[in-house]
């Protein structure tokens, strides 16, 4: 596909940008390859080899991915903005601008054409795909995150930034406080235990997508909630098979079920050389061990593509598949989809812990949270709907 320059791009720019499309070429297995032209558009080249680096340090393959995109968002808005490249360091006013930009009051905006980002500015983001909404501000996380790799990326070229500038941090809580817009959840509802037993009927077929599934949605739940890149991530390598332990913890000498040890190695929280496991026990396990003899699977990916003839195929599913697969079996159980997401079976697990009554440590052990505000932020809702603090007045 031919590259479009802009109007008054020379033939050294020219150059240079076939050369950072031909750089980003190395990273074809982890940035989309569609969109290598537009970053060689608008990336520099010290951008593509700060990546490059990142890639080379071993940074996952999803924290890499984001990087790049809010890297990419960054560089076209401050030219958008300012009419000039991105510069690093960033000064403080432009870190301000960006927040002034991206957090305003939705009200004031009604009677202000100019609070807010710029239409101009809106328009020129729109045009290249990197902005979807041009009529309400940011959310709040999005920003942050986008500051977050920004900062990041300052680090990692040996710069000092003004991240932690007192005025930045005051316009950041002023900012939120004005745009008012709450912090919502990725999954609206919580895969809770009843929401995942109508999604396993669901699935309660005989053909290789139903085995496949049940095993998924299983293992994804039981396991902690494991985040939907970890899902399709997981190999037959990373499966340990453990003694059988007591159905009853009280009782050792009575039935048992089948133990599995997933070891996780680099996740969100943990590093790729920490010993990081978490264990399944029982139905679970058995429909891993299912799927994985019907598949004849004896090395590499756990969770596979199925094609439209039942044929099991070499790679392993995306994360965006396991979050369709979920919401495809969501409406199959009469369930609206659109309250669903992956991330349901992540707050799920921890939602059910309260109800259960387990202790918050003992299913962060599970779950991996690093967080004890963020686990205990699912598991004390479902401790206070339970509780009797509400219920004063019924």
């Amino acid at each position: 596909m031919a590259k479009r320059l802009k109007p008054g791009t020379d033939r050294d720019e020219a150059q240079s940008i076939a050369r950072r499309a031909e750089a980003l070429d190395a990273l074809d297995g982890i940035l989309p390859f569609d969109r290598r032209d537009r970053l060689a558009l608008v990336l520099s080249d010290d951008d593509v080899a700060t990546l490059r680096h990142l890639a080379n340090q071993g940074l996952g393959e999803n924290s890499l991915r984001a990087l790049a995109s809010d890297l990419f968002y960054i560089e076209a808005w401050c030219l958008a903005a300012t009419g000039t490249v991105l510069p690093w360091p960033a000064p403080e006013p432009l870190l301000l601008k960006f927040v002034a930009h991206h957090l305003w009051d939705f009200s004031r905006r009604e009677s202000d054409a100019a609070h807010g980002m710029p239409a101009e500015v809106a328009s020129a983001l729109a045009a290249q795909g990197v902005l979807r909404v041009t009529k309400k501000p940011h959310a709040p996380a999005t920003v942050r995150r986008k500051l977050s790799s920004w900062s990041t990326l300052t680090r990692w070229r040996g710069l000092t930034g003004h991240f932690n500038a007192p005025g930045l941090n005051s316009a950041i809580k002023l900012a939120v406080r004005a745009a008012g817009r709450p912090r919502l959840r990725k999954s609206q509802r919580a895969v809770t235990a009843d929401v995942l037993a109508a999604v396993l009927q669901a699935c309660a077929g005989d053909s290789m997508t139903d085995c496949r599934d049940r095993a998924l949605l299983l293992f994804a739940f039981a396991s902690g909630g494991r985040r939907r890149s970890e899902v399709a991530a997981l190999r037959l390598e990373q499966l340990v098979e453990e003694e059988p332990v007591p159905s009853d913890p009280q009782d050792t000498n009575g039935d048992t079920l089948p133990c599995l040890k997933i070891r996780l190695g680099r996740t969100k929280t943990t590093n790729a050389d920490t010993d990081t496991a978490v264990f399944l026990i029982g139905r679970p396990v058995l429909a891993i061990k299912d799927w994985i003899s019907r598949a004849e699977l004896v090395e590499g990916p756990v969770f596979r593509a199925i094609d439209r003839w039942g044929n099991v195929q070499r790679r392993a599913l995306t994360p965006q598949a396991v979050n369709l697969i979920l919401k495809r079996r969501i409406a199959e159980a009469g369930l609206d989809p659109v309250e669903f997401s992956a991330h349901g079976l992540r707050s799920g697990y921890l939602t059910e812990a309260g109800r259960r009554g387990i202790p918050l440590l003992d299913a962060m052990q599970q779950s991996l949270h690093r967080s004890v505000s963020q686990a205990s932020h699912y598991y004390n809702d479902a401790e206070r709907k339970l509780g009797r603090a509400a219920r004063l007045v019924v």
